[in-house]
């Protein structure tokens, strides 16, 4: 009986490693409204490439791609987690402003071309010269990386 019970349990554990990572492509309108609100209001030019659906587990996010590179990702609500845009400038709008005031005085040759919150709401930023920051819940500066 133990042998059936550690069989059953060693199929099921490697099922879910398999749905794990189980991308598909959806329609731009079965985002999230928030997510399609964030879309429209900060990137109203871009031309999308692709609409996708993450399943990890018992987690759902969501991710566009532009045809230009740049991407967005949402957590199941449909709240950003990340924005990058690797080609182009990051819609100043999206970065809270105590971050931008920080790297306007501190880097004003560079631009914010990656946002990303970390758990405990911190937030990495990327420049476009290759500097990164860590910003802490109440926007100070923790790490810095050149």
């Amino acid at each position: 009986m133990k042998k059936m019970i550690l069989l059953f349990l060693s199929i099921v554990a490697i099922q879910s490693t398999i749905k794990a990572d189980d991308d598909k492509p959806i329609r731009f309108e079965q985002l999230p409204a928030q997510s399609q609100e964030m879309i429209k209001t900060h990137f109203p030019k871009q031309s999308i490439a692709l609409v996708k659906m993450e399943n990890d587990f018992f987690d759902k996010s969501y991710e566009v791609i532009f045809t230009n590179g740049s991407k967005v990702e949402f957590d199941k609500k449909g709240v950003w987690k990340e924005v990058d845009c690797k080609y182009t400038e990051l819609p100043v709008e999206i970065v809270p402003k105590q971050i931008r005031d920080y790297v306007t005085k501190n880097f004003p040759e560079a631009k914010i071309a990656q946002i990303e919150k970390e758990h405990k709401n911190r937030i990495e930023i990327k420049l476009s010269n290759g500097v990164d920051l860590d910003f802490d819940a109440n926007f100070n500066l923790v790490d810095i990386d050149y």
